[in-house]
């Protein structure tokens, strides 16, 4: 079945399964590989992604679902995401870095819509991402660092 999916700002035209998930498409289909496969359960939230501005798991996705609708993967998110990507790196919020991209897909969304948030926002914001490291607090720091209120 031909699906008309829009990632990232392009249309792609492509020839799969509508059940098939969206993070396999993404991955095997159009090479974005900055999603991970971590739990395969939306459990962890590697593999987070934009639908229409909102994170979702697309390990669970059926790509059948997100026709017609704007995906955006962590290649795509632009300036607001480097912003949290080197706030990342001067808080030291990666270890392993395996969850990362979607780490940042969420606390990129949560900035979208909360220019300034409250720590209870973003662990509400950020519930959904799992940090086998523990990084969590310096995760926190890195978002209160792009909304301008850095903690020492």
């Amino acid at each position: 079945m031909t699906l008309v999916l829009e990632v990232n700002g392009e249309r792609h035209a492509l020839e799969v399964e509508p059940t098939r998930r969206l993070l396999a498409v993404l991955r095997e289909d159009l090479a974005l590989t900055g999603a991970k496969l971590g739990c395969g359960e939306g459990a962890c939230g590697a593999c987070a992604v934009l639908l229409d501005g909102i994170p979702v798991v697309s390990c669970l996705l059926p790509v059948g679902a997100v026709a017609g609708r704007a995906v955006t993967t962590i290649e795509g998110l632009g300036e607001r995401a480097a912003a949290v990507q080197e706030a990342f790196v001067a808080e030291d919020a990666l270890q392993c870095g395996f969850c990362t991209p979607g780490q940042v897909v969420s606390a990129t969304a949560l900035l979208e819509v909360t220019e300034n948030p409250t720590r209870d926002e973003i662990h509400a914001a950020m519930s959904g991402n799992l940090c086998r490291c523990g990084t969590y607090p310096k995760i926190e720091r890195a978002i209160l660092r792009v909304a301008g209120r850095a903690v020492a």
